[in-house]
């Protein structure tokens, strides 16, 4: 269980906090992420490390780091958009042939990963032998790290969270009416991104372990997912039912009633529905500039969330029996 919600950072702010992060484990010189010539975004550090792999025998030459920010809830490092053994057009299918360049050219001599992504000692045993393979790297000049050993080192640098200005995950959602009605407007302004439409919202709502196991939510993710929206649920529900906030609750129920069944086009093409919760974020934070914002990204993925858990989006018991 993370403390921190990385999800909700920009791609920039989970640079930053690698950089931090990487000055503790090399040293105070690293140089932060900057454009390369191959359009890769990489952060350098040249002498010999502090920490990494250790004290007593540290790296020394050239490290190049890299840092791989999604905006998904429990996303995992071995999933095919990002590595794949067959699959030529992942994440770390793309950037493997410039680590190679660097390598060959001269400019590595070792090589840090870092994602905000779950990793398993088995996938990252794999994915560690495969960048050896791929780029003439030796295994030990090669580190990985995801959401486990990010967590470890905030723990162990614990000054680096608040110069990172990270906020735990389950603080309280302090938000001003005003916020959450430009959250709400905004909202509802990308209904264009969804394609069904059901005219009647539920009367019932179906118990949520039934509707995960009716949409396909796996389990994992749908702890993640109550344990963001128990912390804004109410919030957001005395919102919607105050009496002065009749036209944003229209305007709610609309944005709802698009979203319900298929919430987008391409809902076929995805094995969960962690998987198109996941996308339709990544589509509202590209379309808008007021959902992308740090204070909003939060409240726009609880209220998201809140659709779901609410039943107001998602297949209901009576739907699958239709089936």
């Amino acid at each position: 269980m993370t403390r921190f919600a990385y999800e909700d950072l920009y791609p920039q702010q989970f640079e930053e906090l690698v950089v931090l992060i990487c000055q503790e484990l090399l040293g105070i010189a690293v140089q932060g992420f900057a454009d390369g010539a191959d359009s890769g975004r990489d952060a350098r550090f040249e002498g010999t490390a502090q920490l990494m792999p250790s004290s007593s025998n540290p790296w020394n030459g050239r490290v190049v780091v890299q840092a791989k920010h999604t905006n998904g809830l429990n996303r995992a490092f071995n999933e095919t958009d990002f590595f794949s053994k067959q699959s030529k057009t992942s994440v770390l299918a793309l950037e493997l042939p410039k680590v190679k360049k660097l390598k060959d050219d001269g400019d590595l001599d070792h090589y840090m990963l870092f994602a905000n992504r779950r990793l398993s000692a088995g996938v990252e045993s794999d994915i560690r032998s495969e960048i050896s393979t791929a780029c003439g790297i030796p295994s030990s000049s090669v580190y990985i790290c995801g959401l486990e050993q990010l967590e470890i080192w905030l723990r162990k640098f614990k000054g680096l969270v608040k110069i990172a200005n990270l906020d735990p995950i389950d603080s309280p959602l302090i938000v001003s009416p005003d916020e959450l009605a430009e959250i709400v407007t905004a909202f509802a302004s990308q209904r264009d991104l969804i394609t069904a439409t059901i005219d009647d919202a539920p009367v019932e709502r179906t118990p949520l372990v039934e509707k995960n196991r009716i949409n396909g939510m796996t389990a994992e993710y749908s702890t993640e997912l109550r344990r963001l929206v128990m912390v804004d649920e109410a919030q957001i529900r005395s919102f919607l039912a105050a009496p002065e906030n009749a036209e944003l609750l229209d305007l709610y129920e609309a944005t709802v009633d698009e979203i319900q069944l298929k919430i987008i086009a391409k809902r076929k093409d995805y094995q969960s529905f962690d998987d198109v919760l996941n996308y339709l974020l990544d589509l509202l934070y590209a379309r808008d500039a007021v959902l992308r914002q740090r204070t909003h990204k939060r409240l726009t993925r609880s209220l998201l969330f809140y659709m779901y858990w609410n039943c107001d989006i998602g297949r209901e018991a009576d739907d699958a029996e239709t089936l």
